[in-house]
């Protein structure tokens, strides 16, 4: 600024009053100011600008980056946030990059709030940061008083699937569950519970899974080599799973839906691919977006932590069919 100020000949205080774009300035000079400003390359420095005001309406999101979901939900809580003028900053959570890595990063931004996707801190742990910062969590639930969740009812998402499945005069069904992922304890009792509603508990099948394609293959692979009969659908914990299960089944030559059903969760980018066309429950990534940013910004006016909870609902494509006779 002060480049810009020295090149005009003018004070520094009147070229920020023509950056900042506020009244003091004639028409002549802001027009000479910004020319000689875009000649010189001038930038503002935001994160100053940040400083200097008690507000800095930046809300910290940090998320995996080996989810697709989660690459979803930033892209829809980018436009949520600019909605309501505020800007969304990401930090990701990676093999090599710890949460608490990525969460003090975001502290050094100056966040006005948290935004934590599938977060895997303990209630210790959470306890501690929203001391710290308004703390909301997305897709998990809050067992912490003074941190907000806006999550899909997980349960009811795979009895849909479950009732899809049986709809379409399917049995022996299995889910290859997430593991200790967020939400994979009420995904499992939801699955078992619905097995049960429809008289098919005996034939209920849950395998320890996770979040990956590799361990969606590996569930598959144990449940075709086993010496009893093989389901004939599979629900997934979530997509990625899913298509380590798609997978195993085209390089061992079962056709799908004819031999074998399977249904994925959280109606990912993965999901949509045409080569794949994946029955799915759709947690309405757009939708939970929206919410997030919504109870962040209540939460940062001083609003009471809620927990949100949004009606998933069954995408049906092109992975599930009649069970095989």
């Amino acid at each position: 600024m002060a480049d810009v100020a020295r090149a005009a000949g003018i004070s520094t205080a009147l070229v920020s009053i023509v950056i900042r774009g506020v009244p003091g300035a004639s028409d002549e000079t802001r027009q000479r100011v910004l020319r000689i400003a875009d000649e010189l390359g001038y930038v503002p420095d935001q994160r100053a600008q940040k400083l200097r005001r008690s507000s800095s309406r930046v809300l910290g999101v940090v998320f995996e980056l080996q989810q697709p979901f989660h690459g979803d939900l930033v892209e829809h809580i980018y436009a949520a946030a600019a909605r309501h003028r505020y800007e969304a900053v990401i930090s990701a959570v990676a093999p090599s990059r710890s949460e608490s890595t990525a969460l003090n990063a975001l502290m050094r931004e100056r966040c006005e709030a948290g935004i934590l996707l599938g977060s895997r801190l303990t209630t210790e742990e959470l306890e501690r940061l929203a001391l710290r910062l308004p703390t909301l969590l997305v897709a998990r639930h809050s067992d912490v008083p003074s941190v907000g969740a806006v999550r899909g009812d997980d349960s009811l998402g795979i009895r849909l699937a479950v009732d899809h499945l049986v709809g379409l005069g399917h049995r022996r069904i299995a889910h290859i569950d997430g593991a200790g992922a967020p939400g994979s304890s009420d995904r499992r009792l939801g699955f078992l519970q619905g097995m049960a509603d429809h008289g098919l508990g005996d034939f209920a099948d849950v395998l320890a899974g996770g979040l990956t394609e590799e361990a969606g293959a590996e569930g598959m692979n144990y449940l075709l080599a086993r010496q009893v009969p093989p389901p004939t659908a599979v629900i997934a914990f979530n997509d990625r799973t899913a298509t380590g299960v798609l997978d195993v089944l085209a390089h061992q030559g079962r056709a799908v839906p004819g031999d074998m059903s399977v249904v994925g969760y959280d109606d990912s980018r993965l999901a949509k691919m045409p080569h794949v066309r994946m029955t799915t429950v759709s947690q309405d990534a757009p939708r939970m977006a929206d919410a997030a940013v919504t109870a962040a910004l209540d939460l940062i006016a001083g609003g009471t932590p809620q927990e949100v909870v949004l009606t998933p609902r069954l995408v049906e494509r092109a992975t599930t069919g009649p069970a095989p006779r």
